[in-house]
């Protein structure tokens, strides 16, 4: 149990510091909320909106393209580490795996995968020359006399 006593005083010291830190910015730091302050933070702009809960599909999506990519990775470092002990066999296998990550990310961009932006749509829609006030509540409203 001696070679274990470090650690285990290390992790003790650590767990008392991470608790003393947050009871001491509890009981020490001020407390003057206001508004501004408890409003959410959105680059100034006041949201108008909530957000909403739930993220899309394509999030995902991306996010398991990400880890195709970094598979890839660790799969580079052990084939780097020992790369001149398994000579032209291992060269030629990382050129085939490499070669067939980098197809499905062909395929992958050619379908829209890494497209964030909302379904663009190519419908003609109606222009109105003299766009007032009155004329986009008239066309809001259907009251003929609003113009």
């Amino acid at each position: 149990m001696a070679p274990y006593l470090p650690i285990l005083i290390m992790l003790a010291l650590g767990a008392l510091f991470a608790t003393g830190s947050f009871v001491a910015s509890g009981l020490l730091a001020p407390k003057r909320p206001t508004l501004a302050k408890s409003a959410p933070y959105e680059c100034g702009i006041v949201p108008r909106r909530e957000p909403v809960s739930r993220f899309p599909v394509r999030f995902y999506l991306i996010a398991m393209i990400f880890i195709i990519f970094d598979i890839e990775i660790i799969f580079l470092y052990p084939f780097a580490v020992v790369f001149k002990q398994l000579g032209t066999f291992g060269l030629s296998e990382m050129v085939v795996f490499a070669a067939v990550v980098f197809v499905s990310f062909v395929y992958l961009i050619s379908n829209g995968a890494l497209d964030w932006g909302p379904a663009k749509r190519y419908e003609l829609q109606e222009t109105y020359p003299l766009r007032t006030a009155t004329s986009t509540i008239k066309r809001v409203s259907g009251n003929d006399e609003a113009a």
